[in-house]
């Protein structure tokens, strides 16, 4: 079934607020059975809404609005909706008996313009705003578009949405199949790589199809499946997702939307028991304050240093001032001690260090991106590793982090 988001604000258009609504819609509707294929956003203006709605009725067959329930004189998603449908307009009692009440409690009068939040159209499904007071609207009429009609804030909208919306459509507009998807993620390996490997699967893909799509420093393939039900969903997705690792399966680290590489690493230090300290130059705390972020961290991070300046890594990490004299801050060298001394000052199992030139100027005569990264273990022995990264300085920078993450990653999971 085509799905259709219309959301309506002027606040919307002019970028004052962002579109999140349609962000969640999105998500939720294609997971019940939808194809949503247009999204759209229009000002608090009658004519150009009913534009949107001529359009829409041609074209989808569940058309969901966003906005323009409230109190306020712009607000006119439902009668021009209902003018639109030419459906009368009726007084829902029992959410008007909650605005009643509510102004009751602030001990305010109900002005009519509040009134109007409990309008509803005439032989509609009312939904009840548990979160706010404006009503929302589910109508249908044979061989006709049907229509869902919910508050603008998400805070109104999202739990509408999910209490009262989801089972409305389940019951009058059910889906034979639903669609699901898995994100698998990638580092180390570009897109355009990344999709040559798997130009194959993506030519002739059907259902399962593979979306990629980059990210800063990775590449992510959200694999969607059309299927009757989860365990058909997860056998078609498992299939190919081992095709896919039977070609870049060395470049994967996680799935999720919301996962990271951050996240991976200190899962990996966590199953080790192991824990890390960092001691950053170029990247000036970006690692550490990465680590930082994540709630439980201290359990495998102990700390580190932040050693912009020669004159701090010899004073703080004891970095020789022969090694800066003879190969300078942006080398092997140097980077081997800021590792070394620095598992030796925390008492921590590992040790990462980062130096290098982020920018925009060269340092020492090395060209700006030159980064060196080196790894200090448990048993003495120290990795180092030099990249040439490019772009801007925040991505040389994040470039950096990511890259000494993942050395660190994979040390730990070849430990396993």
């Amino acid at each position: 079934m085509r799905a259709e988001i219309i959301a309506v604000g002027t606040e919307l258009l002019m970028g004052q607020v962002v579109n999140t609504n349609a962000t969640f819609l999105s998500d939720q509707l294609t997971g019940l059975g939808y194809g949503v294929y247009y999204q759209t956003v229009v000002g608090d203006n009658v004519g150009r809404l009913r534009e949107c709605l001529a359009l829409a009725s041609q074209r989808s067959e569940l058309i969901v609005l966003t906005g323009g329930l409230g109190p306020t004189e712009d607000d006119l998603t439902r009668e021009t909706l209902a003018d639109f449908l030419g459906v009368d307009l009726e007084i829902d009692e029992v959410g008007l008996t909650k605005i009643e009440r509510h102004f009751t409690l602030q001990k305010r009068v109900v002005t009519e313009n509040n009134r109007k939040q409990a309008l509803s159209l005439v032989g509609s499904h009312t939904l009840q705003n548990p979160t706010g007071l404006a009503v929302g609207d589910f109508y249908q009429q044979a061989g006709q578009p049907a229509y869902l009609l919910l508050p603008g804030p998400p805070s109104e909208m999202k739990p509408m949405f999910l209490e009262a919306a989801v089972p409305l459509l389940k019951e009058y507009l059910p889906q034979s199949t639903s669609l699901y998807s898995r994100v698998v993620r990638f580092f180390g390996i570009g897109e355009s790589q990344l999709v040559t490997l798997l130009s194959n699967e993506i030519t002739q893909q059907t259902n399962p199809t593979i979306a990629p799509y980059a990210a800063p420093n990775e590449v992510r393939l959200r694999l969607t499946v059309q299927a009757s039900d989860e365990a058909q969903a997860n056998q078609l997705l498992d299939t190919l997702e081992a095709r896919i690792m039977a070609v870049a399966g060395n470049y994967f680290y996680g799935y999720g939307e919301d996962n990271s590489l951050v996240q991976e690493t200190v899962k990996a230090l966590r199953e080790a028991h192991a824990t890390v300290a960092v001691a950053e130059s170029l990247t000036a705390g970006l690692v550490q304050s990465s680590l930082g972020k994540l709630s439980g961290v201290s359990e495998v991070f102990v700390g580190g240093f932040v050693t912009y300046s020669n004159e701090m890594k010899e004073q703080l990490l004891g970095v020789k001032a022969a090694t800066l004299a003879e190969h300078g801050a942006v080398s092997r060298e140097c980077a081997i001690e800021m590792a070394s001394n620095t598992r030796r000052l925390t008492g921590a199992d590992y040790a990462l260090s980062l130096t290098g030139v982020a920018g925009p100027n060269e340092v020492e005569g090395q060209p700006v991106g030159t980064t060196w990264l080196a790894l200090a273990k448990p048993d003495g022995s120290i990795m180092s590793e030099a990249f040439r990264f490019t772009r801007h300085r925040e991505y040389i920078q994040h470039s950096a982090m990511m890259n000494a993450l993942n050395m660190l990653r994979l040390e730990l999971l070849n430990k396993k």
